[in-house]
């Protein structure tokens, strides 16, 4: 009977164990999300997708990247990694375009703006004479006052460069 009573608090303490680790599991990311901190919201993203023949996703995969490269500040390769990404997404008259604007406003020419926003969204808003637009939406801050401005950007459907940025009107 001692081997069965033995056993039995075995299973019930390994029970309990699981049952409080796997609570913790659950109500550590909710109380993640609370901080200020952008390193701890990774757990609410569940998924992601993406097709590298559209344009607007070759956009929202770019405006991504760019991001997490400007946001990192503390992280050397972050500077020569956003550089990088320019030269691959950007065509020729397009990185031109954005130099022009940094030089005259002194702001980063990709996002119109000195600071880094903490959420964007691209959506598709059209296409004529072998060019795509899309509409990028960044957000500035969270809560209800937070700050939104919208780029619109054009694409060559052909090599999916961006070829054209401007602040949306």
């Amino acid at each position: 009977m001692t081997h069965m009573s033995v056993r039995k608090r075995k299973t019930l303490l390994t029970a309990t164990v699981l049952t409080a680790g796997l609570t913790l599991a659950a109500v550590t990311p909710a109380l993640a999300g609370v901080s200020a901190s952008h390193t701890t919201r990774a757990a609410a993203v569940s998924s992601a997708q993406g097709d590298p023949r559209n344009t607007t996703q070759h956009v929202a995969d770019f405006y991504g990247a760019y991001i997490d490269a400007v946001w990192a500040t503390d992280d050397a390769t972050a500077a020569p990694a956003a550089k990088a990404l320019r030269g691959f997404y950007l065509s020729s008259a397009a990185r031109k375009q954005v130099a022009a604007y940094e030089k005259k406003e002194h702001a980063d020419g990709i996002l119109f703006a000195q600071n880094v926003p903490v959420k964007w969204k691209v959506t598709y808003t059209g296409s004529g004479m072998g060019h795509a637009t899309s509409r990028v939406t960044l957000t500035w801050g969270d809560g209800p006052h937070a700050q939104v401005s919208r780029i619109d950007v054009q694409s060559d459907l052909k090599t999916l460069k961006i070829t054209g940025l401007k602040p949306a009107g």
